[in-house]
């Protein structure tokens, strides 16, 4: 299934590299703004001091950790997708193991397997999450056969803006 809400392949990398530092900062100056606060000494200036220098001490470091991650997994995903000649689901799930894999190649072979099952597994979560979804909502748009139409305009006089008294303003009661 093509996705035509994201940039081509070679651009679709710097992308999710910008997107992915801008939740890493987002969610780093979050997290780290309640840690600063919470170990700052007594006294609301100090709190607020302490966050604010909390944010900018680790905000862009978890933001570009953030980052490289996205930007891994993106070159992983367009890599897969020139070598298999398709986009699916499994191009995911598989550059998700991957990138966890290679980040955690510094930490031996043992962090290297447990990273990779951890990765592949949260993207095959997220791809099932992301099918189901879509199946639930498409059930909406399905095409109706003329007996169904027909079924529902009898349940339903204002279907389709149909109206068997041929009044089209008549709402039914």
């Amino acid at each position: 299934m093509e996705e035509y809400a994201r940039e081509p392949c070679p651009w679709r990398i710097v992308d999710d590299c910008g997107g992915a530092f801008t939740m890493g900062a987002i969610g780093g100056a979050l997290f780290n703004a309640i840690k600063g606060f919470r170990n700052a000494p007594r006294g609301m200036t100090h709190r607020m001091t302490g966050s604010l220098t909390a944010i900018k001490a680790r905000g862009p470091i978890v933001g570009g950790n953030f980052a490289v991650w996205g930007g891994l997994f993106s070159t992983i995903d367009c890599s897969l997708i020139k070598m298999r000649g398709k986009e699916d689901p499994w191009n995911a799930i598989i550059s998700g193991a991957t990138t966890g894999g290679i980040l955690a190649a510094r930490s031996g072979p043992g962090a290297m397997l447990g990273s990779a099952i951890i990765g592949g597994v949260l993207l095959a979560m997220i791809e099932g999450v992301g099918i189901m979804f879509t199946r639930i909502t498409s059930e909406q748009f399905k095409p109706l056969t003329p007996e169904e139409q027909m079924q529902m305009m009898q349940q339903d006089p204002n279907f389709m803006g149909f109206n068997p008294q041929g009044d089209p303003n008549l709402q039914s009661a």
